[in-house]
């Protein structure tokens, strides 16, 4: 009688292999596809002047999920010889053998070929711009190597769903297409240096590159600094978009979300800074709600 195989049978019996590769695409952790998502559909709908239609919708809500999961396919490929020894990190699927990179790697190509697929259902400036966007989150990972700002190159490549949306619904950006654009990016290096801030010390022993790292006791300072100049911006985009109340609502929720994170940082403690990283989540959603009744209440008022 053949001998028995715990090992495999915990591999692929006890444990479905498909469970890994869920795990490795993080549909276990969707802050990120959060993070993606609330930007573009705020942009999506401000192109549209409110409801995309469910084309649209449909295609940016899962084309988000899929191009955020491949893009961390990607980063787990890539850091594959430093996740085993970071303590966030040690537990993913490729850093413990439980998937080979040739079999990420071909996970990471399906998943840009079925965004693909939803992309050029658009029309070409949005595939355009989908190419360049996938190309920016594929330098991404490696960045951490070379620069102190990995998280700048982060925020351009959550960002790229914001003029998509508009080259989807008018093949053209405008002045507020751009401004929508930085605002992201200052935002996403606030949370993303929050977020490298449970993992400062782990970096700093592996000779590895953050905004936490570079920013160093000055990091909250910086963190509120980013925030007010987002908050700044937020309030341009109200008076260019010709918003109204609803939109300010959701600029002072997001004021009392930032407020609470600068409470959660206070004392750089790793489980807080990531709960303060979470918290981002509702500043996202909240600012697109925000946005979806003001358009909805005042349809006419948006440029």
């Amino acid at each position: 009688m053949a001998r028995f195989n715990q090992k495999w049978f915990a591999r692929n019996i006890a444990f479905p292999r498909c469970f890994y590769f869920m795990r490795l695409a993080r549909l276990d952790k969707p802050i990120g596809s959060y993070l993606l998502l609330w930007p573009t559909l705020t942009a999506l709908w401000l192109a549209s002047k409110g409801w995309p239609g469910w084309h649209l919708f449909l295609v940016f809500t899962l084309g988000t999920l899929l191009t955020r999961s491949a893009g961390c396919v990607v980063n787990d490929i890539a850091d594959r010889k430093f996740d085993g020894l970071v303590k966030r990190t040690m537990d993913r699927p490729i850093a413990k053998g439980d998937v080979k990179v040739s079999e990420a790697l071909i996970f990471a190509a399906l998943l840009c070929l079925l965004a693909l697929l939803l992309v050029l259902s658009t029309n070409v400036n949005t595939i355009i711009l989908a190419t360049l966007g996938a190309v920016v989150a594929g330098i991404y990972p490696y960045m951490k190597r070379y620069i102190y700002m990995p998280q700048i190159i982060l925020g351009i490549a959550f960002s790229f769903g914001i003029p998509m949306g508009f080259t989807a619904v008018n093949s053209d950006v405008s002045k507020l297409t751009g401004l929508l654009f930085i605002a992201n990016i200052i935002w996403t290096v606030s949370y993303d240096t929050e977020y490298a801030m449970v993992d400062r010390d782990d970096d700093l022993k592996l000779g590895l590159k953050s905004s936490a790292i570079l920013f160093s006791e000055l990091d909250r300072l910086i963190i509120g600094a980013l925030q007010i100049f987002f908050l700044s911006s937020l309030l341009l985009i109200w008076k260019i978009a010709e918003l109204h109340w609803p939109f300010l609502i959701g600029v002072a929720i997001s004021v009392g979300l930032f407020l609470y994170q600068q409470f959660l940082i206070k004392n750089r403690e790793r489980n807080r800074c990531f709960q303060a990283f979470l918290n981002n989540h509702w500043v996202g959603l909240a600012l697109f709600l925000a946005v979806a009744i003001d358009l909805f209440l005042y349809p006419e008022g948006v440029i």
